[in-house]
């Protein structure tokens, strides 16, 4: 993935086209989420997210991303990110991360979610539910004045306090006219370190945190990554424009976990 050097600061009116990408992204991880049970393949899944996508007006921004053959990441159990959408039928027990993309009135979307297949062990809930945390704590440090380093580092420093691995290959990102921009947004660091944020930035922040070893390896197929010890991997990701004092989260977990109560 090519980030590039510069960092784009945005106006009102562009971070109102990303909030507009950010909630249909959002909107779509739920209506995918309300079909994830046992027996289904995820490859519906994926057909589900790009009519959903197409009806709203907007384009499934991974499909033909770099050559990528689908709308959605379905990446399960082991896999870390950017598994292939196929035939396989989620097994009660799995647990599965749904990464998602949208292009609309020139600008991208992107979020990601991990959703228990059925009713999960204990480890997995922990896992889940660590790797969600670890999101929000770095959520917390991205403000204007802080730096990139201050993000990673509150998602490390919490990931690892649970003794799992924090993934090194892959990382956060800008997003803007680009699916993927400057700055990169590691998931570990030093605080203090980095690129300084400043306010109108919008960036993905996206933890990928894996039960055993940090270590991974890639798939024949040249996109899924897996654990290189086969334990389970977790996957949380929002969009967040940089402002002064506070974050601002344009997409989120709410249409999602509304559905996750019923």
């Amino acid at each position: 993935m090519f980030f590039g050097k510069m960092i784009a600061l945005r106006t009102n009116e562009e971070i109102a086209l990303l909030k507009e990408n950010a909630l249909l992204v959002s909107k779509t991880l739920a209506e995918v989420g309300k079909r994830i049970q046992p027996g289904i393949t995820t490859l519906e899944l994926d057909k589900l997210a790009e009519t959903f996508i197409r009806d709203h007006g907007a384009e499934p921004a991974f499909l033909g991303y770099e050559g990528f053959p689908n709308s959605l990441c379905i990446s399960v159990n082991d896999v870390v990110v950017h598994g292939i959408p196929s035939a396989y039928r989620l097994q009660e027990g799995d647990i599965v991360a749904i990464d998602c993309g949208t292009r609309y009135k020139g600008y991208y979307g992107d979020s990601a979610y991990t959703f228990a297949v059925g009713k999960i062990s204990r480890e997995a809930e922990t896992l889940l539910s660590v790797t969600k945390d670890s999101l929000y704590k770095g959520i917390a440090q991205a403000i204007a004045g802080n730096r990139v380093g201050d993000i990673s580092a509150a998602v490390q420093s919490h990931a690892e306090q649970f003794g799992y691995g924090v993934v090194r290959e892959m990382v956060g990102h800008g997003i803007g006219r680009k699916m993927h921009e400057a700055p990169e947004v590691p998931n570990f660091g030093k605080r203090g370190r980095g690129k300084q944020l400043k306010e109108g930035m919008v960036i993905c922040i996206e933890p990928m945190i894996n039960e055993g070893t940090k270590k991974v390896y890639l798939d024949k197929d040249g996109w899924t990554l897996h654990t290189e010890d086969n334990k389970l991997s977790a996957h949380f990701e929002l969009m967040v424009c940089i402002r002064k004092g506070h974050p601002e989260v344009l997409s989120t977990f709410e249409y999602i976990e509304k559905e996750l109560r019923y």
